[in-house]
């Protein structure tokens, strides 16, 4: 059963958000790491072909395109709403002024947690070059508020939310004649390289402040309909060897939680699973509300997969049908619920040792 309590506490979510809250604000700030799914306009003036300033994309969001890989919300939109914020957090792009001390969201479109990573697409923001940008804001952030010490304990109160590895895989790993990974690495080796270059990152984010960290797990790339396109005999069967490429990752990413945890003074990190949010979906839809988890709602080519949404290109009316927007990315209804349950966990697994909203009051 879809679990009648999680179908009533969308119904509290959803009525919340279209409430316009009268959420208290939890935190001070918020503060957003990853690539295009939650990339809400960094990578507009860059020269890159991973761009989304452009309709369909945006056609239920407020004021249209932005630079959101999505007809609407991403996940952190969801996030920052039922964290009390009024009105979304600005990217780096756009951030000016007092508006960092609600936070900066860093994402890049193609970026990865390797340098090299989405480099065939142009230019992006790296894993590393968000954090540069971060300590940047911090810098900031020290002459806004007068001090490192003032700094410091206001930084300590606010969520960081990171999500990386995505484009590790399909713009990287996955791509054997565009890169030599996979060559030179098994998957068991290419998920511990990247931890590794994961957790010093982490590190430095740490050193400048950051003490509450949401560490996004990778979803089902062998499930989003670009694999399925191109790898799924039947064009439904997700693809095994990259979801479990994808897991030995998330392993890694859950034991850095506890390492972190463990090593680090003063720090909360936690775990969201992204992986198996989706899965619960993709092996009960209906109870979701889709009807199409295996195609995109607007795309080109086999299962809508072969390239993400055309300029102006008319997509799907039943949009709230479908787990997919494009080749790669969720709908907003579909990143309503994992938004959702990274904030307030439905299952045990869904985040780990607890979710958001706890990592919020401690």
């Amino acid at each position: 059963m879809a679990s009648v309590k999680w179908i009533m506490n969308m119904v509290m979510v959803v009525v919340g958000l279209w409430s316009g809250g009268g959420v208290a604000q939890q935190v001070p700030c918020y503060f957003i790491f990853g690539d295009s799914l939650v990339d809400n306009g960094n990578n507009n003036q860059l020269n890159s072909l991973a761009k989304a300033n452009y309709l369909p994309y945006g056609i239920d969001f407020p004021g249209g395109p932005t630079g959101r890989f999505s007809n609407g919300k991403t996940t952190v939109d969801v996030v920052a709403e039922l964290l009390g914020f009024n009105g979304y957090i600005l990217p780096y792009a756009n951030a000016r002024g007092r508006d960092i001390l609600s936070g900066v969201n860093y994402a890049s479109a193609a970026a990865g947690i390797r340098e090299e990573t989405g480099q065939q697409l142009g230019g992006r923001i790296s894993f590393r070059e968000q954090v540069q940008n971060y300590q940047n804001t911090v810098s900031q952030v020290v002459n806004l508020l007068g001090d490192e010490n003032t700094t410091a304990s206001y930084l300590s109160k606010c969520i960081y939310s990171i999500g990386l590895g995505s484009n590790d895989y399909l713009n990287n790993y996955f791509m054997p004649l565009v890169y030599s990974s996979s060559r030179q690495y098994t998957p068991q080796q290419y998920a511990d390289v990247l931890i590794q270059e994961y957790a010093q990152q982490i590190r430095i984010l740490y050193n400048y402040g950051a003490r509450k960290m949401a560490l996004f797990g990778v979803g089902q790339i062998g499930c989003s309909p670009n694999v399925l396109a191109q790898n799924s005999p039947d064009g439904r069967t997700c693809v095994a060897r990259i979801n479990s490429a994808n897991q030995l990752f998330n392993n890694g990413l859950r034991s850095l939680v506890d390492q972190f945890n463990n090593q680090l003074p003063d720090a909360k990190f936690i775990y969201i699973n992204s992986y198996g949010i989706f899965q619960d979906i993709i092996n009960n839809p209906s109870s979701f509300g889709f009807r199409v988890t295996n195609a995109g709602c607007c795309g080109v080519g086999r299962n809508n997969g072969q390239i993400t949404c055309l300029p102006l290109q008319p997509p799907c009316n039943n949009r709230r049908d479908y787990l997919f927007w494009d080749a790669f990315h969720p709908t907003e209804a579909a990143n309503t619920i994992i938004g959702s349950r990274a904030y307030n966990a439905q299952s045990a697994s869904d985040a780990y040792p607890f979710d958001i909203n706890r990592l919020a009051q401690i």
